[in-house]
């Protein structure tokens, strides 16, 4: 069983920070009671891993283990995901964007309001 700050803590090692607030939330979200005084057990942590929306690539019990990482042979195996730069995602094979522009689309005509006829 761990605290809800240290489970914060090391549910952000396995993607974006996550605050004491946002496990609160989640909690909520999962349907999961939790008692900050008290702490988080693996059957708890199970249940928002289980809601948590990015796949955490560990147990519940892995999760809240007296030891942290999980060593490497007892850890999940999940497919490694590669990312040239936040946000992006890589697909070289497909066309290249045409660029977005904004306001309304022109049809070859220019628009007599804006020459000034």
């Amino acid at each position: 069983m761990i605290d809800v700050q240290e489970f914060a803590r090391r549910l952000s090692t396995l993607g974006p920070a996550v605050t004491t607030e946002d496990i609160e939330d989640l909690a909520d979200a999962a349907g999961v009671r939790i008692d900050p005084a008290r702490g988080i057990d693996a059957d708890q942590a199970q249940r928002m891993l289980d809601h948590h929306s990015s796949s955490a690539g560990v147990s519940g019990v892995e999760l809240v283990a007296t030891q942290w990482p999980p060593s490497a042979d007892v850890r999940s195996v999940a497919p490694p995901v590669v990312f040239s730069s936040p946000g992006a995602v890589d697909n070289p094979t497909g066309p290249p964007a045409r660029p977005r522009r904004s306001g309304p689309a022109h049809h070859g005509r220019p628009d007599s309001r804006r020459s000034g006829r």
